[in-house]
């Protein structure tokens, strides 16, 4: 057994349930954690994560020094409970816990109990959730299909990401090439993403080709910063090992040893996207990214995203991990519109999931 999780089992201890009088289906758990400072850091200022726990999931949680009781139906305490289980464990780590990881841990936690078909978790014990790490920073996935996007970007060698803005799909792919690189498991992070927006024709625009394209790939950029060390990135980008690649100057070249990213690939024509895909090379990792129901391509062209969904469907090493409303990670407000939208104009589907 992990000496981690172990000593987790130990430290948390959990008393027997017990039915209250006249409502069967109300359990009361009471979880005792020994390390003081983490129960309180686990609790949150003022309580704030166990009252996100309590909205979240719909039951009572009143913590005293290091104990906190749980009240609620059954389900929904045994989910508090995997959820501030897994937090604990995060602390004993020496990671932080902030209100995304509480509201990430029960996103997991509800997920089990949805039975979602995920490697990451134990159905009835703790959950273990997927992680990229670099020497600057840990990524924990905070939902399930980030969950089930990371460990695909693990195994296989071209994966897909679509879905809405605010679900992760860019950043984690990000992540995932500088631990690539950083392991030495590739030689060299290309990054291409079309820039639609000023037609493909790059030539007018003012400065180098990196002047050029930086606009377009400023989300990119974003996320290398995050994951290695700024005179890190720059070195890298200054001897080639960090390469940007504009989708509109690929034709031709064979991408080995590498991890590839296109990202906003819902603008790519059929052709581009054809042209991208066989430039996959020996050792080389290909991560593809997009929101289908955001194409900025002309009327009546074809996203060449979407037409890949088709084909590549059921094609043996091509993964593809779809992002909903609900995986969005950036402010509530967020998703909530998103789901929004999605309710409008696409009523079918919602009511078929």
């Amino acid at each position: 057994m992990e000496p981690d999780r172990l000593t987790a089992e130990h430290l948390s201890k959990t008393e027997a349930a017990t039915p209250k009088s006249g409502a069967s289906d109300t359990t009361h758990l009471a979880l005792t954690f020994e390390n003081n400072r983490l129960a309180s850091e686990l609790f949150g200022q003022f309580d704030q994560n166990l009252a996100l726990i309590e909205q979240k999931l719909k039951i009572d949680a009143r913590a005293r020094g290091n104990t906190v009781t749980l009240r609620g139906e059954e389900i929904a305490t045994n989910q508090a409970r995997r959820a501030l289980d897994y937090l604990y464990d995060r602390l004993l780590k020496g990671a932080s816990v902030e209100s995304s990881d509480v509201e990430g841990a029960i996103r997991m936690a509800l997920a089990a109990d949805d039975q979602l078909v995920l490697p990451t978790l134990e159905r009835k014990g703790k959950m273990t959730l997927a992680q990229i790490s670099t020497r600057k920073k840990t990524v924990i996935a905070r939902t399930p299909t980030q969950d089930a996007y990371m460990r695909a970007m693990e195994r296989s060698e071209l994966v897909l990401g679509v879905g809405p803005a605010g679900t992760g799909k860019t950043y984690l792919a990000v992540a995932h090439a500088a631990q690539l690189l950083e392991r030495g498991s590739v030689e060299r992070i290309i990054l291409s993403r079309p820039a639609v927006e000023a037609g493909e024709r790059l030539g007018f625009l003012p400065g180098d080709m990196k002047e050029k394209v930086d606009p377009y790939l400023r989300p990119l950029y974003d996320a290398l910063y995050d994951m290695m060390p700024g005179e890190k990135v720059e070195r890298a980008l200054t001897a080639g090992v960090i390469e940007i690649a504009p989708l509109a100057f690929m034709r031709g070249r064979t991408l080995a040893n590498a991890a590839v990213i296109l990202d906003e690939a819902q603008n790519t024509t059929q052709m581009q996207m054809k042209m991208f895909l066989t430039r996959l090379g020996e050792n080389s990792r290909m991560i593809i990214t997009g929101d289908p129901s955001q194409v900025d391509l002309p009327r009546g062209v074809t996203s060449g995203l979407v037409e890949a969904l088709s084909i590549l469907e059921g094609v043996d090493g091509v993964v593809t991990c779809r992002f909903r409303g609900v995986d969005v990670v950036r402010h509530p407000l967020v998703q909530r519109i998103v789901e929004a939208y999605d309710k409008k104009l696409y009523p079918k589907a919602e009511g078929e999931e």
